[in-house]
């Protein structure tokens, strides 16, 4: 989409090129450029492990995006977050250990985006910049309410722009698939495309979900007052929205709101299946 708008889009990520599949991923979706551990090009920094340290592969980030044009688009995926949870020998001692091992890689990766942001803010390109944080999914919990099944799929997404018109929090039900259909919305994109999610900043009143697999083969649906849980043909348990760790099966007291989450679970997952299958996930001709 933004491709057609002239906007220069690339996608970082420090490790090993074409690891985790995202050289290929980010050629599927239309990037024009890939930077990885092969453009980094500077193997003192690499970890041992995973890829190059999050704070020098983001200030390398910084420095190609000071070459673009505007607008861009561009994506990172850091690495330092991820096992064995190490940070730099440089920084030991510096950061707090906190309760799980991963605290101080997040406390090294934290600080890694505030050396990104103090520098990022000097250039031209800052000030009209959108930002989006949010991680790809859970990981070390220290705290009961993470353990919980359904919140295992738990992660924040926050939007920021330096102009401060973006304030406030927002606790309604949200997820990866609304980050693309509200950065539509806060660019004034108006022409159709096709996603399955939701501006967060719209006034238009659509009914919030969420969607996600488990890995014994079934899917759940969750909207503000049930979990329907599906197993790609037909629900088999719906529960609480409140009963996270899904532990009172409700099927058995079925209600019109159930069957409802049912129908739209079953329709969502046959619709993605076929766009993906009959490649139809962006709208053709006769569609827009």
């Amino acid at each position: 989409m933004l491709n057609d708008l002239d906007y220069d889009t690339s996608f970082f990520h420090g490790a090993a090129n074409g690891s985790m599949g995202f050289l290929g991923f980010s050629n599927t979706l239309g990037f024009n450029h890939y930077y990885g551990r092969t453009e980094f090009n500077d193997e003192k920094e690499f970890d041992g492990f995973w890829g190059i340290w999050d704070e020098p592969f983001l200030q390398y980030m910084k420095s190609v995006l000071d070459t673009k044009s505007t607008p861009f688009l561009s994506a990172v995926f850091t690495v330092t977050s991820h096992e064995p949870y190490i940070i730099p020998k440089k920084y030991d001692g510096e950061f707090d250990k906190g309760f799980i091992p991963m605290h101080q890689c997040v406390g090294y990766t934290d600080y890694a985006l505030k050396q990104f942001f103090e520098k990022s803010k000097k250039e031209p390109w800052f000030e009209n910049t959108i930002f989006v944080f949010t991680a790809d999914h859970g990981n070390q919990s220290h705290f009961p309410f993470y353990e919980e099944t359904v919140n295992r799929f738990a992660n924040p997404i926050m939007f920021y722009k330096p102009n401060d018109t973006l304030k406030g929090i927002d606790n309604a039900l949200a997820s990866h698939m609304d980050v693309f259909p509200t950065i539509a919305d806060l660019i004034g994109y108006e022409e159709p495309f096709r996603s399955w999610g939701r501006s967060l900043i719209s006034d238009e009143q659509q009914s919030p979900f969420v969607i996600n697999y488990f890995s014994g083969g079934s899917y759940f649906m969750m909207d503000e007052k049930y979990i329907c849980v599906h197993d790609g043909g037909k629900a088999i348990g719906f529960y609480d929205s409140k009963d996270k760790n899904m532990q009172n099966n409700l099927i058995d007291e079925r209600n019109e709101s159930m069957n409802r989450l049912e129908k739209k679970c079953g329709v969502f997952l046959q619709n993605y299946f076929n766009s993906i299958v009959d490649n139809k996930m962006y709208p053709t001709k006769s569609e827009e």
